[in-house]
């Protein structure tokens, strides 16, 4: 599994943002319905993305966390 921060130019705002405009695309009725699906699947990787760099990042304060109470 590659790291999400291994991704060059990869921002947790930035996915947060476009996840947020993807939803209000959605929402506005506006789109095709074979568009509202590939919004949906783009969305839903996006979070996969930024539940990934959470997680690195628990993993990293724990780990000093670790480190300071040794």
């Amino acid at each position: 599994m590659v790291k999400v921060t291994d991704k060059e130019g990869w921002n947790y705002e930035a996915k947060v943002a476009e996840v947020e405009r993807i939803i209000a695309r959605i929402e506005s009725g506006d789109l095709e319905l074979q568009e509202v699906f590939d919004q949906f699947a783009s969305a839903v990787e996006y979070l996969r993305q930024c539940e990934g760099f959470l997680q690195e990042r628990q993993q990293q304060v724990e780990l000093l966390i670790e480190t300071l109470q040794d």
